[in-house]
């Protein structure tokens, strides 16, 4: 039997019967070689930045600590291009928005010239996908060996089943995978109604550990382990959401600036609105517990990598594709400017063989992006890094903290929701410009007084000199696209979305 119908099969029956799958004896388990170690990719679905432990004591996440103690934590990891076609091109590219293509939602193209799992495995790496990867056709593998599906429900041609949803109609076919009844963009919130163990985030964990434990190849390992949650619908296991029982969740943050988005219609789905503080903080609780139910999978699957031999030597890495705004601002969802949409949860562990000078456990506040990834692996495996890649290797930063590195990081998206929302940012994780290319509004948010980006200090005199330096910084990073982002010298306003 195959890995793939294994995988379905032995995990299917191990699931319904509520166990954990015992790992099985190898007599000789695959070791990397020094130079290439394993890697393993773990993220996860719209996880804001602020909900991970290492920056929230309220969110229990002991694993991803852990992984981070034993590697390093960038204080200032963004997303680009905050929803999840255009930042998965990123990551899958390692390029910046105006060169992989996508400068808001769209579909991933079908090819680009670089690829992250395509360049693994032509540096000698097998190359596993798991769980959500949201790309069209969504049977496209970009280079994968293998590629295991949970795709949210998301169906884009009549034949199309993911792997989940087909192995949830063998183990339970008198039960409905969307029993729960939120959708996959409401703010809305409820517990899941069916047993944990059928849960796609419990899926995505098990058929990761599957693999793991059959895996006896010599060629060195790249595996992607794609959590679709904690994106909504929030759904946490019931004693999840009890972890969060008594915890003070924080309120939504709320700028005088964004007043505007209070007042719009009180749909389940809405990007914007004022629905209360009370049901923002109960979506935030169940987004915790969801958080919190990833976390221990992603425990279980980091115990199955140190059963096997794989762990010491191997690279691995952990993030989101953008965050979630979950109310503040009166914002819902991602694609937006401000930190809960594009500041995400960024941890690296690099393999025991690369030497490094930065300690074990170290916060870096670099600003990194997903377009890192790629050439990060690639230094990982010993592999060049083509010159037309944008991103650079984490690796250099952990071997020299004093490594030559961008200042600051491009962020934008085209319009979604409002014709306003349509936008360039660039952040260095203390300071945030933001333009707006229909409107002309500018904002500049000090994030080292104001995390919350609750004050617009665009117009304050104290604050003209930091405004002018942000602006001539959007003005030459905007100059390379020419008109009519920048006409003699100065940005430009328009009306059409490019």
């Amino acid at each position: 039997m195959n890995i793939k119908s294994r995988s379905l099969f032995v995990a299917g029956l191990s699931l319904m019967a509520g166990l954990t799958m015992p790992a099985m004896a190898k007599k000789n388990p695959p070791q990397a070689n020094p130079q290439k170690p394993h890697i393993f990719l773990i993220m996860t679905d719209q996880h804001r930045s602020d909900c991970i432990g290492k920056s929230n004591p309220l969110i229990k996440t002991p694993n991803l600590d852990q992984l981070a103690d034993n590697g390093v934590w960038f204080t200032n990891g963004y997303s680009s291009v905050p929803s999840c076609t255009p930042a998965r091109a990123g990551l899958l590219t390692g390029m910046s928005p105006w060169n992989h293509g996508m400068l808001g939602y769209y579909k991933v193209a079908k090819k680009y010239k670089y690829e992250m799992p395509q360049l693994l495995k032509e540096a000698g790496y097998y190359t596993v996908g798991i769980g959500k990867m949201h790309w069209h056709p969504q049977r496209n593998r970009h280079g994968f060996h293998q590629v295991l599906l949970d795709e949210s429900g998301r169906v884009e041609s009549d034949d199309f089943i993911s792997d989940y949803r087909q192995w949830f109609k063998e183990v339970a076919p008198q039960l409905d995978p969307d029993a729960t009844g939120i959708g996959w963009n409401e703010h809305r919130s409820g517990t899941y109604v069916l047993a944990e163990n059928l849960h796609p985030t419990y899926w995505t964990a098990q058929t990761a550990i599957d693999i793991v434990q059959d895996y006896d190849k010599a060629e060195p390992l790249f595996m992607k382990v794609s959590f679709a949650r904690p994106h909504s619908p929030y759904d946490p296991p019931k004693r999840y959401l009890d972890m969060y029982a008594d915890t003070p969740i924080p309120a939504p943050y709320v700028g005088e600036w964004a007043r505007q988005y209070g007042d719009n219609p009180m749909t389940p789905d809405a990007a914007f609105g004022d629905f209360g503080e009370a049901h923002a903080i109960e979506s935030r609780r169940h987004y915790y517990g969801s958080i919190t139910f990833i976390d221990d999978q992603i425990g279980r699957f980091i115990e199955e990598l140190k059963k096997a031999g794989m762990y010491e030597n191997a690279l691995i890495v952990f993030t989101s594709d953008h965050g979630d705004m979950l109310g503040d601002h009166h914002h819902w969802r991602k694609t937006y400017a401000y930190e809960g949409s594009t500041h995400v949860p960024y941890i690296m562990k690099w393999p025991s063989s690369v030497k490094t000078k930065v300690k074990k456990g170290t916060a870096l506040d670099h600003p990194v992006e997903l377009r890192d990834f790629l050439p990060t692996f690639l230094d990982a495996a010993g592999a060049t890094i083509p010159h037309e890649i944008n991103g650079g290797s984490l690796l250099t930063l952990v071997q020299d903290r004093k490594a030559a590195w961008r200042e600051f990081i491009d962020l934008e998206h085209a319009t979604t929701y409002k014709e306003h929302n349509y936008w360039c940012a660039l952040t260095d994780g203390k300071v945030k410009y933001v333009w707006f290319f229909r409107s002309g509004e500018e904002q500049l948010f000090d994030m080292t007084q104001d995390p919350g980006e609750l004050t617009n200090l665009i117009d304050l005199p104290a604050y003209k000199k930091a405004a002018q330096l942000w602006r001539g910084r959007m003005v030459e990073h905007l100059s390379q696209r020419g008109e009519p982002y920048v006409v003699d010298g100065k940005l430009n306003t328009f009306q059409k979305t490019y």
